[in-house]
């Protein structure tokens, strides 16, 4: 069992290891004497876990428990899902002195804590993440989010949960494409700020260092948003891959997952920078060896010319200029400002 304390605007423990789902009741009972708990869970995770974590969360003297279930998928995620949380939690007299559970994968913590960060102005939630990329990633940090039509993650909020239990049991139920999705995760996080665990995790024995993983995953990410909680400085640098990973979820109408397409985007940036002398050559070659480990893809073959007009409504366009994130060399990765009419030459070189 490992221990993250992250302390931002909000200080909270993140907890990796096994069993905790089952002790998720004591643990959030050690944090209040509320009665009244809210879980909102997808109908994939709800059906495997739900029933245990609401066990947990009677044993704890949690006596007014109710359970919220979604479509699982990023179809979910839009402001229409965050408007029936709202009517669910009114409808269930939640307080602000009430807690609310998010339990599943991106999907289901990204619009959860975007409705707890919102409903009543802020109510307590914790995250308890059914997902490898929820796991090292999208649990941690406070980012919230729901889609529009034209892009990903367009409304959110910087909401911290007051909680982390990442059960690394629960990821024995993932099949293998959903997890190795996760694993781009895990791969960003070793290119960016730590070599040793980008080879850890490209190791044929991954699976035996999942605590360590994860764990180091989280501490990268603690230290960072740390740093700059509010995204506005170093915390950029988390989003290697991404701005071209959600154009190219985007133009799929979704059906490529959020992995994938980091997959594809950290490798497309990479080479376009080599091509341009900015990076030196062979980064981008052991980011695909590492890839491929996994099965992911680190190709598209989406108009290139389209990805670059999406990525120049993403969020971090910055007036007329966008950053993108290079890694100097696996484990140190740069932000580097491009300007707006430079930068769909940029993207078409690394996708052609």
């Amino acid at each position: 069992m490992k221990q993250v304390t992250v302390k931002t605007s909000k200080t909270y423990e993140v907890w990796v290891g096994n069993g905790l789902l089952d002790s998720a009741g004591e643990r959030i009972r050690a944090l209040s004497s509320a009665q009244r708990v809210a879980v909102v869970s997808d109908d994939t995770v709800a059906a495997l876990y739900a029933g245990r974590l609401l066990d947990s969360l009677h044993r704890a003297g949690f006596d007014d428990c109710s359970l919220f279930t979604f479509p699982h998928g990023e179809a979910s995620k839009t402001l229409a899902t965050a408007a029936k949380l709202y009517e669910f939690f009114a409808g269930h007299q939640i307080t602000r002195g009430d807690w609310i559970i998010a339990l599943g994968g991106g999907v289901v913590g990204d619009v959860t804590g975007f409705a707890a960060s919102t409903f009543l102005r802020g109510v307590r939630y914790v995250q308890i993440p059914t997902t490898l990329l929820a796991q090292v990633d999208s649990s941690v940090g406070g980012k919230t989010a729901v889609d529009l039509e034209c892009g990903k993650n367009l409304v959110g909020t910087f909401y911290q949960p007051s909680l982390v239990l990442c059960d690394i049991q629960l990821l024995d139920t993932l099949p293998r494409e959903i997890f190795c999705d996760g694993a781009a995760e895990v791969i960003k996080y070793g290119a960016i700020r730590d070599r040793e665990l980008f080879e850890m995790t490209a190791s044929p024995d991954y699976r035996k260092h999942l605590e360590e993983i994860i764990h180091r995953c989280v501490s990268i990410k603690r230290d960072i948003v740390q740093n700059d909680e509010f995204d506005t400085g170093e915390r950029m640098l988390l989003n290697f891959g991404h701005t071209l990973a959600h154009a190219i979820e985007t133009q799929s109408g979704y059906t490529i997952p959020h992995g994938r397409a980091v997959a594809i985007g950290m490798v497309a940036i990479t080479k376009a920078a080599a091509a341009a002398g900015i990076v030196p050559q062979g980064i981008a070659e052991e980011l695909e060896r590492a890839c491929w480990m996994f099965d992911l893809p680190t190709s598209t073959d989406f108009d290139p010319s389209g990805l670059a007009q999406i990525c120049l409504g993403d969020k971090k366009r910055n007036q007329n200029q966008i950053n993108v994130i290079l890694p100097e060399q696996i484990g140190r990765a740069v932000i580097h400002p491009m300007p707006v009419e430079a930068f769909q030459k940029f993207i078409c070189e690394g996708c052609r």
